[in-house]
C-alpha cells in the first residue's frame, strides 16, 4: 500500500468530470440529439458458430431515468445500470433517479415482481449485490467535512427495511467520495467494496486515490484492504475470492496504466497489466460503467478487456522526484478493445490481445463477461471518422458489436452488431445466460454532452444464452 504523497499539486480532474446528481430529474431537453439513425447489421460467415440472439423484456419505471452523463471533456456515457441475480435465481436492477437510487425486483425472466425500494439520499449507483431477501448497495451519501463532498456508503435492504447504513469514508479517515466509479463484490460471508477517494486532510490532503474496505454481513468493518493505492485511479476492477484478498485491478494515471493491485493497494511495484497514457479522460473510461470487468475462469486465470490506445514507448518520468511517474506515448489517437489476462490473483499472463485495429474508428463501453464453460463475450461501441482530442472522441455510431473468444483472445465468432446496448454490470444466470438492464435508445456520440440528461420510463432486460 502506498503511505507516502509526493509533493507535487498533480490532482484528479473531477472539474471536467461532473457529478452524477447534477442531471438526475431533469426534463429530456437533449432527447433529439441522443437518437441516430445507424441501422445495425449483423456480420456472419456459413462456416463459424453463431451467437445466439438477444432477446428482452420491457420494465416500466416507477421514476424519470437520466441514462446519460457528462463524463470527461463532456464526453456522453451512459449512466450506470447494474444488474445482479440472486442465489435463488431472481433480479435486482439498480438505476439512480432525483429520489435516491431504486432498485427494481425482477423475476428470473426479466419481468418486475414487486415495487421499487427507493434508497434515499443515494446518488449513485457503485455496485450491487443481490440476496434472496434484498440487496446491497454501494452509494454515496450526505456527510459533513471540509469539501462537503458525500461519503461512500454500503446499504443493506432485508426484506424491505434498511439493515444497515455502513459510511466508509468520513473525518476519521481523512477522507471523501465525490464520485465512486466503484465496485462491490460478496463472497458469500463478506462484501469487498472499491471505490475512489479524495483525501480530506492528513496526508493526502485535496489528492485522489482509492480505497478497498471489506464490510460483514451484518455491516461491520473488517480488516484488510487498504485506505490509499491507486493514485488517481481512472478505473476499478474487483473478483470476490472465498479466501484471501480480492482480486483487483486499476488504471493509474500517475505510473501511467493498467496494474494489478491484488492484497498490496498501488505500491511503486505493482505488476503491470498495460503501460497506458492515462491522465483523466485518456484511459478511455472507467471500469465497469464504461469499460472492462474482471472474469475468473474455472482454472483460476482472469480476464479483463478495456479500451486502450496501447503505448508507443514508455519510460519512467525524469523530472518526477518520487520516482513512481511514468511517460507513455500512446500508439494511436483512438481508443481500440483490448483484452488482458493474469494468470493468477497477482501476475499477468502476456501482453494484452487487441481485437479492433481501424485508426479513424473509436471504440467505447468495452465490456467482457463469461460465455458458456470456455469462452468470453467482449463487447464495444464503434464509432467511425473519430476526432479525438484531450484523450477523448466524438464521432458517428455504427453499432454494439458482440464477440466471442477464447481464454487466449482467439476469435470464436465474427463480430455481431445488435440493437442491444450494455450500459453498466452484466449478470450470470444458473444456466450460464447473461442478462443485464439498459436504456432502449439509440446512442450518438457527434457531440458532447452540455445541458442535463434526457430520460426515460423504462429499462430493457436483455438475456443472451450461450
Amino acid at each position: 500500500m502506498t503511505n507516502a504523497r509526493p509533493t507535487t499539486s498533480h490532482r484528479r480532474r473531477h472539474v471536467a468530470r461532473k457529478p452524477l446528481a447534477a442531471g438526475l430529474g431533469a426534463v429530456g431537453v437533449l432527447a433529439g440529439a441522443w437518437y441516430a439513425t445507424a441501422t445495425p447489421t449483423t456480420t456472419t460467415t456459413a462456416a463459424a458458430p453463431r451467437l445466439a440472439a438477444v432477446t428482452s423484456t420491457t420494465v416500466n419505471l416507477a421514476a424519470k431515468f437520466p441514462y446519460l452523463s457528462a463524463g470527461y471533456n463532456n464526453t456522453r456515457e451512459w449512466t450506470r445500470t447494474t444488474t445482479a441475480v440472486a442465489p435463488n435465481g431472481t433480479l435486482r436492477v439498480a438505476w439512480p433517479a432525483s429520489d435516491g437510487v431504486h432498485v427494481t425486483p425482477l423475476t428470473a425472466a426479466g419481468k418486475r415482481s414487486g415495487a421499487d425500494t427507493v434508497v434515499k439520499g443515494a446518488k449513485e449507483v457503485g455496485g450491487l449485490v443481490a440476496h434472496n431477501d434484498g440487496f446491497a448497495l454501494l452509494t454515496r451519501v450526505f456527510d459533513t467535512n471540509k469539501w462537503k463532498e458525500t461519503a461512500a456508503a454500503l446499504i443493506r435492504y432485508k426484506n424491505g427495511t434498511q439493515a444497515f447504513r455502513t459510511k466508509l469514508t468520513g473525518t476519521a479517515s481523512h477522507d471523501t467520495a465525490p464520485l465512486l466509479d466503484g465496485q462491490l463484490t460478496w463472497n458469500g460471508t463478506k462484501y469487498g467494496t472499491y471505490f475512489v477517494v479524495h483525501g480530506a486532510g492528513g496526508f493526502a490532503d485535496g489528492h485522489f486515490g482509492d480505497k478497498l474496505s471489506y464490510v460483514s454481513a451484518k455491516g461491520a468493518k473488517l480488516t484488510g484492504g487498504w485506505s490509499w493505492g491507486c493514485s488517481h485511479n481512472e478505473g476499478i476492477a474487483l473478483h470476490a475470492e472465498t479466501t484471501g484478498a480480492f482480486t483487483s485491478l486499476c488504471f493509474d494515471d500517475w505510473r501511467s496504466g493498467l496494474f494489478v493491485s491484488t492484497g498490496i493497494g498501488a505500491p511503486d511495484n505493482a505488476p503491470a497489466v498495460q503501460r497506458e497514457q492515462c491522465w483523466a479522460g485518456y484511459c478511455g473510461g472507467t471500469f465497469a460503467g464504461r469499460t472492462g470487468d474482471l472474469v475468473k475462469s474455472s482454472t483460476g486465470r482472469y480476464a479483463t478487456a478495456f479500451a486502450s490506445r496501447g503505448a508507443a514507448s514508455a519510460a519512467k518520468n525524469p523530472a518526477d522526484a518520487s520516482g513512481r511517474g511514468w511517460t507513455v506515448k500512446p500508439k494511436t489517437s483512438t481508443h481500440q478493445v483490448a483484452v488482458a489476462f493474469l494468470k493468477n490473483r497477482n501476475t499477468p499472463a502476456g501482453k494484452p490481445v487487441y481485437l479492433t485495429s481501424a485508426a479513424g474508428t473509436e471504440n467505447v463501453n468495452v465490456h467482457i463477461a463469461p460465455y458458456g464453460k470456455d469462452r468470453l463475450l467482449v463487447s464495444w461501441e464503434s464509432l467511425k471518422n473519430a476526432k479525438c482530442s484531450s484523450g477523448t472522441c466524438t464521432g458517428t455510431f455504427t453499432g454494439t458489436h458482440l464477440r466471442l473468444v477464447d481464454w487466449n483472445g482467439a476469435l470464436k465468432t465474427p463480430d455481431k452488431v445488435v440493437q442491444a446496448r450494455i450500459s453498466g454490470d452484466i449478470a450470470t444466470l444458473k444456466d450460464g445466460s447473461l442478462t443485464w438492464a439498459y436504456a432502449p435508445v439509440t446512442p450518438s456520440y457527434a457531440s458532447a454532452l452540455t445541458g442535463a440528461s434526457p430520460t426515460t420510463t423504462t429499462l430493457k432486460v436483455a438475456r443472451l444464452k450461450p
